[in-house]
């Protein structure tokens, strides 16, 4: 940056500092530094030139005007849980942290709605929900910090997708602030709504490129009417198991969820939270059955699994050992990270084409030796492949992207995403090409400069 540049960012910044309140604008580098980028550790970031954290809907307005006229990058960031480099801090830029606007607006029982602001905690809001007889149903692993803004921007998915779908199925409406300040509100509280484009939906997955959400009207469910069956399987095989989930979705089942661990996640879990798993299987299955129909379903998929050569098969005893076996679940990534440099991959396929993919991620692990962890929300065919490397092993590391990549291109030719739930970001953008064509990339390209003409909205990232 030439001394003129930054001079020009001074006064600039300066100028955006005395328009909102004190403290809520910082230049100190051993603060902003804790912005600068989310969980994707691989990919790149930059120390942003200021943090604002916003308190409320008019303090966006103002950093987004400013940013405007001032022609300054502006990157949007929730709690930074993120797993593709999304919320990444570019050279210059400044990143706008709504955590502090957490506050649930309405909740409201007779219309099962909630409106919330996003820095509203995904576990806080269903914890809200909870008290009501409700549940907000998305549940991303990092459920207990991640925010409502995050999951709606990277449309983020969970546990309980197979049976409930991801955040866009959630969504009834949202508050947005656009590039040059201007405040968007698009659907609303009625379930259905035919007035006009999507605009809801096209916000959805944005990943702060469109917009910065600043609220969100949000569908509630019902709570289970009786507390879930829990059953745990474990094979020799990943194919096997990967068989009786095909099965179990064939059969016309329909769990609430249903999840997917290798042996070397399993390994990678009992040396980090034992819970007396056997290190010696080839993979484990968690599903949970909810209603009035558990026991039938959990029976169903028990007789699966032991036609399908399972060498254990059980249920969960009481509603702890339940929780326990899932909260195991949600430790998979922290306890991968712990066995050395992680690349997360988070394809999804047809249902009826996870045997195949699980194949195929078996198959690069061998051809590239590599270590790929597979964890999978597998009853809607969305698979996390995790490839590990030893810190500083450089080969192995571009073995590690030479694989990834590979992984991408079979889960499309199976007809299947790149992207399931954590957005494109920075990691997918080498490969969103392949998936939406030329064609797609043009629209793409439209809509993003119909409505940032400058480009100052999370630059660089998912297209």
């Amino acid at each position: 940056m030439h001394d003129s540049d930054a001079a020009f960012f001074q006064r600039a910044v300066d100028e955006l500092a005395q328009s909102l309140p004190d403290a809520a604008l910082t230049r100190d580098p051993s603060v902003t530094i804790a912005y600068a980028r989310d969980e994707a550790h691989l990919a790149p970031s930059a120390v942003p030139i200021a943090l604002v954290r916003a308190h409320c809907l008019e303090e966006v307005v103002t950093t987004m005007t400013w940013a405007s006229a001032n022609g300054v990058p502006v990157v949007a960031r929730g709690a930074g849980t993120g797993l593709s480099g999304g919320a990444n801090a570019t050279a210059g830029c400044i990143v706008l942290s709504l955590a502090r606007m957490d506050r649930i607006l309405d909740l409201d029982p007779v219309a099962r709605l909630a409106v919330v602001e996003p820095g509203v905690v995904n576990l806080d809001l269903d914890r809200a929900a909870g008290r009501e007889g409700l549940m907000y149903a998305p549940d991303p692993s990092s459920r207990d910090a991640c925010t409502i803004g995050g999951n709606v921007a990277t449309n983020a998915g969970g546990l309980r997708c197979v049976k409930y779908g991801t955040t866009r199925d959630e969504v009834l409406g949202l508050e947005a602030v656009l590039a040059d300040g201007a405040v968007l509100r698009t659907g609303g509280r009625t379930t259905k709504q035919a007035a006009g484009y999507d605009l809801t939906h096209l916000f959805v997955g944005s990943e702060g490129t469109l917009g910065i959400i600043t609220e969100a009207t949000l569908r509630l469910r019902s709570l289970p009417d009786r507390r879930p069956t829990t059953v745990v399987a474990s094979f020799p095989t990943l194919a096997a198991a990967g068989q009786v989930v095909a099965s179990t979705l064939a059969a016309g089942l329909a769990p609430s969820m249903l999840e997917l661990l290798d042996q070397v996640v399993v390994r990678a879990l009992e040396s980090y939270r034992p819970l007396g798993l056997d290190p010696s299987t080839a993979a484990v299955l968690l599903a949970q059955f909810e209603d009035t129909s558990a026991d039938e379903g959990a029976r169903a998929l028990e007789s699966l699994a032991l036609r399908n050569g399972a060498d254990f098969v059980a249920r969960s005893t009481t509603d702890d050992e339940a929780e326990a076996l899932f909260d195991a679940r949600r430790a998979a990534y922290p306890a991968l990270e712990r066995m050395g440099t992680t690349l997360v991959e988070d394809v999804g396929v047809p249902p009826t084409a996870l045997v195949a993919m699980i194949e195929s991620v078996e198959d690069v692990a061998s051809r590239y030796d590599v270590t790929i962890g597979v964890i999978g929300h597998a009853g809607d065919g969305n698979l996390h492949p995790m490839l590990v490397t030893e810190p500083g092993d450089q080969a192995a590391l571009e073995r590690s992207w030479q694989a990834a990549a590979e992984i991408c291109q079979r889960a499309l030719a199976l007809g299947g995403t790149i992207t399931g739930e954590h957005g494109v970001g920075l990691l997918k953008r080498p490969w969103l090409a392949d998936e939406i064509g030329e064609v797609g990339l043009r629209v793409h390209s439209a809509i993003k400069h119909a409505l940032d003409p400058a480009g100052i909205l999370n630059p660089g990232k998912a297209f």
